[in-house]
């Protein structure tokens, strides 16, 4: 039997927070392959020895923040209900997709890095756990559709979209707030987004009846 892993002390905790935090300004800036243990030590204000002592490797530092990332990334997902309205659900949804895309912009550019590498790092993560929760609300917006309370469509790719319409206020914000300049590309720009998609996905999935 394995003996369990020392506790860190308080101290050996806060190094380690201190070295994820440089490290996710890293590699969303420069992506895994152009990130440098150099680079992350620098940027946590340590010499590349003391940052060893916490993380043997890149990927170890990588891995950590990825992890951390799908936890919170699939939240908003795996709080879609089958017991609420199905419309109030997605609209619920939508908006907290949008303030991940506002709060946690760095954490975005870190996972769509990842993906364009052809996500060597997480694929099992991909085909795992992402898969069976994307599968599990899949039934659910399926048994919404058998019931009538939304039209019919591929819930996949529903998913697919609103994934992409929401991260993109992250991964690309300097084109949005580019194109829409001082006015419009302030804070409320995330508001307007939200109010858009919700019209955009939900009048969409509305039952003919109820679009009337």
């Amino acid at each position: 039997m394995n003996a369990p892993a020392p506790r860190r002390t308080r101290i050996q905790q806060e190094k380690r927070e201190l070295i994820l935090e440089a490290a996710l300004e890293v590699f969303s800036t420069h992506g895994f392959r152009g990130s440098t243990i150099d680079q992350i030590a620098e940027a946590a204000g340590m010499s590349k020895p003391n940052l060893l002592y916490y993380f043997r490797r890149k990927e170890e530092i990588h891995e950590t923040l990825i992890q951390r990332l799908l936890d919170t990334w699939l939240a908003p997902l795996r709080e879609l209900d089958d017991v609420g309205d199905p419309l109030t659900e997605l609209r619920s949804y939508i908006r907290r997709k949008l303030e991940m895309a506002r709060d946690y912009p760095r954490e975005s550019r870190l996972f769509a890095n990842e993906i364009l590498q052809g996500a060597p790092r997480i694929m099992p993560l991909l085909e795992g756990e992402l898969k069976s929760l994307v599968e599990e609300k899949v039934a659910i917006i399926k048994g919404w559709m058998r019931a009538g309370k939304i039209v019919r469509t591929d819930p996949r790719h529903l998913i697919f979209s609103i994934w992409a319409t929401t991260q993109h206020y992250a991964d690309f914000d300097v084109q949005v707030r580019a194109v829409l300049g001082p006015d419009l590309g302030g804070d409320g720009r995330f508001e307007d987004a939200a109010r858009f998609l919700e019209q955009l996905f939900l009048d969409g999935l509305k039952p003919k009846a109820s679009a009337d």
